[in-house]
């Protein structure tokens, strides 16, 4: 897909330096809509506008697959935000390449970013042509497993320590009335559940084979084929879930009515939300309790090209802000994801998030799919596997021959 040119003088715009400005209202768009996320995007609106500027909220109600087209559209339209959050990867490449999108190198060359910011792969994910194009806001990891001590409990069987164990106790939890693996009928999800059993369990090399290196033969082959299988065992596992928005599936974990649920680390700002501790309440496992290692996903924001003056400056500022330690610290615990910073204290942290960081400190990190895919195979993986987990009669062995042509004509 190929973005058309926007109206003229857009993209010939000169990114500014970053000076103190006057107030100034600047519009962001996200997707952060759930309660958690609210509870964390607020922390970054209340930094901003300590700076004398004020943050217009333009949040858009769904998942970022409903958010960015009309993210784009706005931007290619020639009615750009003052800034805009897309994932870490891929996904603002194209509107940078048709120069769109303000140059930030000015600001992280000030800030340092390429000392602070940790992995370095995230700021690589913003760099294109040698240019800054985005600034990171945190690291998500879609590889984690939440269960419900009450429902196992209920369902008078321990709390698992891994997949098997998980679905070895998914006959008892159906039995107590229990849905087993709540999982939203949101396409991204069944595709995001997948690509976590791919990483946990046919582990680091075979992922990083498929999505990195687009081996079509891996992609066909025994490894994959056993993850395919479980995916068998967990579409069976999340018959009755019943709902689409991934928090009211995490809601269900919440809430005892389901035992499990496949999602990134975002989750844990619903149950902190709900008053739940972490490791009284539920149980985290990363890796799904047999490879733990996690995906150094997340969110960063870019700034599209504007021409009023005063605006392009205040994009530095909101730049700057993000990056700021303090804010950092405030945003990540409520969003229950894991800073950019490398070198921010956090002694708050919970017993799930300080697993996050242990992994993240031994360096058992990876790309995530969004960094190593573009939109279009990503968009094809993501059909597959909603069909898949929607439909039965799709055996393993058909949708393991679909994946692996996915992957052979994957860019």
């Amino acid at each position: 897909m190929k973005f058309r040119s926007a109206v003229a003088g857009l993209a010939a715009t000169v990114a500014l330096p970053v000076v103190a400005v006057h107030a100034t209202d600047l519009e962001v768009t996200h997707w952060w809509t759930s309660g958690g996320e609210a509870a964390a995007v607020a922390e970054l609106a209340k930094a901003f506008d300590a700076t004398g500027n004020h943050w217009v909220d333009g949040a858009i109600a769904g998942s970022g697959g409903t958010a960015r087209p009309i993210m784009i559209s706005r931007i290619t339209g020639g009615d750009p935000m003052a800034a805009t959050q897309f994932n870490h990867g891929r996904q603002a490449e194209e509107l940078v390449q048709e120069g769109l999108m303000r140059d930030l190198t000015d600001v992280a060359t000030k800030g340092n970013w390429k000392e602070i910011i940790k992995p370095s792969s995230l700021l690589d994910s913003c760099t294109i042509d040698g240019k800054i194009y985005c600034a990171p806001v945190n690291i998500h990891s879609w590889q984690w497993l939440w269960l419900s001590n009450a429902a196992f409990k209920q369902a008078g069987v321990e709390v698992p320590k891994n997949w098997d164990e998980f679905v070895a106790a998914a006959p008892a939890l159906e039995k107590a009335g229990i849905v087993p693996l709540a999982l939203g009928g949101q396409p991204w999800q069944s595709n995001g559940a997948f690509d976590v059993m791919i990483l946990a369990l046919a582990g680091k090399d075979t992922f990083l084979s498929v999505f990195r290196d687009k081996d079509a033969q891996v992609a066909a082959g025994p490894e994959i084929a056993k993850v395919f299988k479980a995916a068998e065992d967990a579409r069976r596992m999340s018959k009755g879930t019943n709902v689409q928005d991934w928090n009211l599936a995490t809601n269900m974990v919440i809430t005892g009515k389901a035992g499990g649920q496949i999602m990134g680390d975002w989750a844990q700002g619903e149950f902190q939300l709900a008053g739940l501790k972490a490791g009284e309440d539920y149980t985290c496992l990363p890796g799904l309790g047999v490879n733990q290692v996690i995906a150094t996903g997340g969110d960063a924001f870019y700034f599209p090209l504007l021409e009023d003056e005063e605006k392009s400056k205040a994009q530095g500022v909101l730049a700057e802000t993000l990056l700021d330690p303090k804010t950092q610290v405030a945003f990540n615990l409520k969003k229950g994801s894991l800073p950019v910073r490398g070198d921010v204290d956090l002694a708050a942290a919970n017993d799930c998030m300080k697993k996050g960081l242990d992994i993240l400190a031994k360096g058992d990190v990876i790309p995530w799919t969004d960094q190593l895919l573009s939109a279009d195979s990503q968009k094809q993986k993501e059909d597959l596997a909603s069909e898949f987990f929607a439909n039965p009669s799709i055996t393993a062995e058909e949708a393991q021959k679909r994946f692996a042509e996915i992957i052979a004509a994957a860019d």
